[in-house]
């Protein structure tokens, strides 16, 4: 078994509400390697860290969060789903974000898409932290946002997200979709669900030149497969669970 690198997803929402500064530092004050996090676009284009469409899931507010302005999103309040005794957080913007933790942890940013300006805009913020690009990388499940940053941004890491797989797919199907849309993002890597992982699938991307990572990585037993496939870095929403595991491979 090998050592990996633990993504805290969201932050630690079982101590703070997801996405929000408080969830973050909580990862940071843990020991997480990095944090996960989503950017989406406001109704005046500000890039915002938040993971849904609609308001609705975890906030005191209603409705899509592209018909918000990012004034507007000031007085809403993001709620702790998996604590309700926490105090709830804000929304804030990328900029804010990066303000405060880049260079502190690593940043995993995800593109949520799919608004053809997106690349533009995130890129400026981007920008703005180059200094720290060495312990970022940004995601997308959209290949044309990724092409899209490496223009902007070139030297910034870009993995491809693959999605879960549909019930039809095989393990071979998985493998060649990886492989090509991973090559059509010009991605240095790409992140698959555990249950897409085998050593078939990650020996034939690794020959390929792909770095491989993974989400959704919150079992013992997950854990496990994981650590014996040789996986260097995942992601989950039970960091602690994850940490332990790790500890006990390092002892």
């Amino acid at each position: 078994m090998k050592p990996f690198e633990i993504v805290a997803h969201r932050g630690i929402p079982t101590e703070a509400p997801e996405n929000t500064i408080e969830s973050f530092q909580c990862a940071v004050d843990l020991g997480a390697d990095a944090v996960e996090l989503d950017v989406r676009l406001t109704a005046d284009r500000i890039p915002v860290v938040y993971h849904y469409y609609y308001l609705d899931v975890n906030t005191t507010a209603s409705g899509a969060i592209f018909d918000y302005t990012f004034e507007q999103l000031k007085d809403v309040k993001v709620l702790c789903r998996d604590n309700p005794a926490a105090k709830s957080g804000c929304i804030s913007t990328l900029c804010e974000i990066l303000d405060i933790f880049s260079g502190k942890i690593g940043l995993e940013i995800e593109i949520k898409g799919p608004e053809p300006e997106a690349v533009e805009i995130i890129g400026n913020v981007l920008h703005k932290h180059k200094n720290h690009w060495d312990t970022m990388e940004v995601t997308s499940y959209h290949p044309s946002l990724l092409l899209g940053i490496q223009n902007l941004c070139p030297g910034l890491a870009t993995d491809f997200l693959f999605p879960r797989s549909e019930s039809w797919m095989k393990l071979d199907v998985i493998q060649y979709q990886a492989l090509h849309l991973s090559r059509l993002a010009h991605a240095r890597g790409v992140h698959l669900h555990p249950t897409q992982l085998t050593e078939t699938v990650v020996n034939a991307l690794h020959e390929q030149g792909l770095e491989i990572h993974t989400w959704d990585a919150n079992d013992e037993q997950t854990l496990t497969t994981i650590a014996n496939l040789g996986i260097p870095r995942i992601c989950t929403d039970e960091f602690k669970r994850a940490l332990a595991f790790r500890d006990g491979i390092i002892r």
